[in-house]
């Protein structure tokens, strides 16, 4: 409940939120958090998605190109996340550094530095 009011809030899908905790809470290994995330994330995003499709407010032709391109990065994605997670500490590694970079990111943009 906690990480649906958070992704509410920051209006993101939950991921960056869910891994971390499923990592703290359930003691489980990254790859099985990251795969678990995403059927998670990916109910919420269904119910979200319908309800903006039934109210007519989705580009398809948009659409259909961002799943188009976000099942060809999913692949590529999940044989990384495969590969990396043999080498100890790897995934976790990048996943801490990319939240430190948006982070960052999101701070110097709010700064108004960019």
């Amino acid at each position: 409940m906690a990480t649906g009011a958070l992704s509410g809030l920051f209006g993101t899908g939950g991921g960056f939120l869910i891994v971390p905790g499923l990592i703290l809470a359930a003691g489980m290994p990254i790859l099985h958090a990251v795969g678990s995330s995403l059927v998670a994330v990916t109910a919420f995003g269904f119910t979200t998605a319908s309800n903006y499709a039934f109210s007519g407010l989705v580009d398809w032709t948009l659409t259909a190109l961002f799943i188009g391109g976000g099942v060809l990065g999913g692949l590529l994605g999940a044989r990384s996340a495969k590969h990396l997670s043999t080498r100890k500490g790897a995934l976790n590694t990048m996943f801490a550094s990319l939240i430190l970079v948006v982070a960052v990111y999101m701070l110097v943009k709010s700064l108004n530095l960019i």
